[in-house]
């Protein structure tokens, strides 16, 4: 079974070209490096309450997307739209809309979870008692109240996670963009990662990174795969398998060097 994808922006939650509102659009993205594609003619649309997972091998551009995708790396063409904003002149603007993880996300050992909070609180000009409100909010979200004292260097992995993923949403922002959230953790802890993930996603627009095949299965609603800096599919899960090959086999096909 091969793969087609259109090259017009599509809807996540229809596969179709649509003019509805889309919270994260790329729109013939790409970056190069010299002669190296990192990515190439990445068009895609994710509307609003959707969890997309973007799925792809180690290497495939996954990160360079979703960097190009937050602003914090200029395409080489093509354009990134958060919220409706574009992100090459409204940048400020839709980091305002926009919770980013990126992998490994930084976090400070020495901080606990509370001082990291009220910290990231002060950048973002978050204001009392909004900003009160705001952190106990995002703590009882992520699960942290048995560790909001503890130096985050202490912290197992897991719980790293979630303080990051509580300093994305103090601003309680529109999108969340993840980028392997649940890389390195063990298998308690990447239940727990995607149980809040599941629960934010009934509110946010939510693109997810990954190479694990098992997020597509647990998490999302839409797949959007890409390898060599291509995109290879875009479509629900449902339709990846649709041919009755599972989920490592269509990856395989997918993916591997042609």
């Amino acid at each position: 079974m091969t793969a087609t994808v259109n090259n017009a922006p599509q809807d996540a939650d229809t596969g179709t070209s649509t003019t509805s509102e889309a919270m994260i659009e790329a729109s013939g993205l790409c970056k190069y490096y010299g002669s190296f594609i990192a990515a190439e003619d990445i068009s895609f649309r994710v509307p609003r309450g959707k969890i997309v997972a973007f799925l792809g091998p180690n290497g495939a551009g996954k990160s360079t997307t979703m960097k190009m995708l937050t602003g914090y790396l200029a395409p080489s063409a093509g354009r990134a739209m958060l919220a409706g904003f574009d992100m090459s002149v409204d940048r400020l603007a839709a980091a305002k809309k926009l919770g980013y993880l990126p992998e490994n996300g930084p976090l400070y050992p020495d901080m606990t979870p509370r001082t990291l909070l009220e910290f990231f609180a002060d950048a973002r000009g978050l204001k009392s008692p909004y900003r009160e409100e705001r952190i106990e909010a995002v703590v009882k979200q992520c699960e942290l109240g048995s560790v909001i004292g503890k130096a985050i260097g202490k912290l197992s992995k897991g719980f790293r996670q979630r303080v990051g993923m509580a300093q994305v949403l103090l601003h309680e922002p529109d999108v969340l963009v993840l980028d392997e959230p649940t890389s390195g953790l063990d298998p308690n802890q990447i239940r727990e990662v995607r149980e809040t993930i599941r629960r934010l996603g009934q509110e946010k627009t939510v693109l997810l990174s990954t190479h694990i095949l098992q997020e597509v299965e647990a998490m999302a609603d839409r797949v959007i795969l890409i390898a060599e800096g291509r995109m290879r599919f875009d479509g629900t899960p449902a339709e990846l398998t649709a041919g009755g090959e599972r989920l490592d086999e269509r990856f395989y096909e997918l993916t591997r060097a042609s």
